[in-house]
């Protein structure tokens, strides 16, 4: 199994406005430009890059393929979810759900090209419901009360920017089988089942709710996404040693399946051909 350390990291999205996305998420996600070169861009709240983004202009739109379903913007607190929320209503930017997982409490949207965005505030763990409780998972989560969130925040202006301390909490993806998925993400990459259903599986390491979700909800058998589409180039899954990293390369090469190498890192495809990158973790743990 991945040490319970393991997080994680930068997100690399395919875009076809760099300038567009990128006011998008300074101004509406509340992000800051860590650094811009020609069709690339980074973005976070300083520090470590959370989302990089490449620019394609003539990229076309998602569509029936493997590929991003979300990517969740873990807030370090429900204040600052509060604060997300009511940067999001006073820009009357548009939003596609708003939901209590008993896990976590969230909101959804899409980014100009329709990337899912996820802002997400985890509560405490001691509160988190057991995942193997099938009354947890029946009917779907519950709606986000949304009056209470926004009465933390009751007459005060909106915060430009994401609160210090946002990370990526999970990543959610479109997958082509579920059964491959939690095969590749738990026997060969190494996290932990956390709760598996006809079409959706969820795993984490250390017990969190879930670093990575997949879905068959674009259809069954889909195909991976071409390379010339708007969404996920790859994610990152940081660990803590070269160690760790050794032992995933082992993984995958036990399971025949292709990985490039680069210093402490390897780069894999998932059997729906979503890429991830396993690196040593940055900063100290």
């Amino acid at each position: 199994m991945l040490p319970a350390a393991t997080r994680l990291g930068p997100v690399e999205l395919t875009v076809t406005d760099l300038e567009r996305t990128i006011r998008f998420y300074r101004e509406v996600i509340g992000l800051r430009l860590h650094h811009r070169e020609d069709a690339r861009a980074s973005m976070g709240v300083g520090g470590e890059d959370l989302v990089v983004f490449l620019e394609n202009p003539s990229a076309r739109r998602a569509d029936r393929h493997a590929g991003l379903y979300h990517v969740a913007l873990l807030l370090p607190s429900r204040l600052q979810l509060a604060r997300a929320a009511l940067r999001l209503g006073v820009g009357r930017t548009p939003i596609q759900g708003a939901s209590d997982h008993g896990t976590h409490e969230a909101i959804y949207l899409g980014d100009p090209d329709g990337n899912g965005l996820e802002l997400a505030a985890d509560r405490p763990r001691e509160q988190w419901p057991d995942p193997q409780d099938p009354s947890l998972w029946r009917g779907g989560p519950q709606p986000l009360d949304v009056d209470d969130l926004l009465g933390l925040v009751s007459g005060r202006d909106p915060e430009p920017e994401a609160g210090e301390g946002t990370s990526i909490g999970h990543l959610h993806l479109h997958v082509g089988d579920v059964e491959a998925a939690l095969r590749f993400y738990c026997e060969v990459v190494g996290f932990e089942l956390q709760i598996v259903m006809p079409t959706a599986g969820f795993v984490s390491a250390g017990g969190y709710h879930h670093h990575i979700a997949f879905n068959t909800w674009r259809g069954e058998g889909v195909g991976p996404a071409p390379a010339d589409a708007v969404g996920l180039r790859r994610f990152t899954v940081y660990v803590p040693t070269a160690a760790d990293v050794d032992a995933a390369r082992v993984r995958l090469e036990e399971a025949h399946l292709p990985s490039s190498e680069g210093e402490a890192e390897i780069v894999a495809r998932d059997p729906s051909g979503n890429a991830l990158r396993i690196a040593v973790d940055p900063l100290p743990v």
